[in-house]
């Protein structure tokens, strides 16, 4: 599955994970096996809603530019409620989590997925 999607979001998921693998190794000598559960989870919360907008958006099959538009609309509506939701069940299901550690991860992770369109495909 991941073949299919282009370069850009395969390295940049590469990247999320290799950030995620990095901050969990900070968070747990910082805050123990919770910093390392929270880090893990910050980072898969972003890991998850990009590669399900990257799928929504290689599922399009858009021929004209509105087309194309709703596509990108539509992927990154999917991204944000994924977010949101993922979120939201991480704090409320997980008691000890760390929360410095769970949304720093996030938002590196984020940050990362958002330089996407700046990785060149050849």
């Amino acid at each position: 599955m991941l073949r299919d999607l282009a370069k850009p979001i395969r390295t940049v998921l590469r990247w999320q994970l290799m950030a995620t693998a990095v901050l969990m190794f900070v968070a747990g000598a910082w805050a123990g096996a919770h910093g390392v559960w929270s880090a893990a989870l910050g980072g898969l919360v972003s890991i998850l809603s990009g590669l399900a907008s990257a799928v929504v958006a290689s599922l399009s099959k858009a021929e004209s530019a509105g087309g194309v538009l709703l596509a990108a609309l539509r992927a990154e509506a999917v991204k944000l409620g994924l977010i949101v939701v993922l979120l939201w069940l991480v704090l409320v299901t997980y008691g000890d989590v760390i929360v410095g550690a769970f949304l720093g991860t996030f938002a590196v992770t984020a940050v990362i997925l958002a330089t996407a369109f700046f990785v060149r495909e050849h």
